[in-house]
């Protein structure tokens, strides 16, 4: 047990924040993702049962910073055809997100199938119980100063 972290962070969630390195990624994602056919570098699949997207994103950027010195400290899954437009599940992560990032850092949509590419190079996916569809971000680990 450890003083100050929330109950909900597992010990596998903790483990793969703490490998993280600036640049390394991590991919959040709802219960609909084919998330064990993913993380084509590492294979570390965190569940985080009985946490929603928004929770799970709330608790990873307390612990792990965002990136701010690239063109993204966070990616979102486009819905099809909804282009930039967010769904529900989007605006509330989107809160949650946009809090933690440094100073001039982005959050940034990418349409779906290009989201599949880009989170094969994730270093661990993090699947929650969320059931809105479409509720997948890439965090890119920042620096601590």
């Amino acid at each position: 047990m450890l003083k100050g972290i929330d109950p909900r962070v597992t010990p596998d969630l903790m483990d793969v924040l703490m490998r993280l390195g600036h640049g390394d990624e991590i991919l959040v994602v709802d219960s609909n993702y084919p998330a064990f056919s993913v993380p084509t570098r590492t294979g570390r699949v965190v569940d985080l049962s009985g946490v929603n997207v928004v929770e799970a994103l709330d608790l990873i950027t307390r612990l792990m910073p965002l990136d701010g010195f690239t063109d993204y400290g966070a990616l979102w899954m486009e819905r099809d055809g909804a282009g930039d437009t967010p769904d529900p599940v989007h605006v509330e992560a989107l809160a949650v997100i946009t809090a933690a990032l440094p100073e001039g850092a982005q959050v940034r949509s990418i349409e779906r199938q290009a989201f599949y590419a880009h989170a094969a190079k994730t270093f661990a996916v993090v699947r929650t119980t969320e059931n809105r569809p479409f509720g997948c971000f890439i965090l890119r680990m920042g620096v601590v100063f």
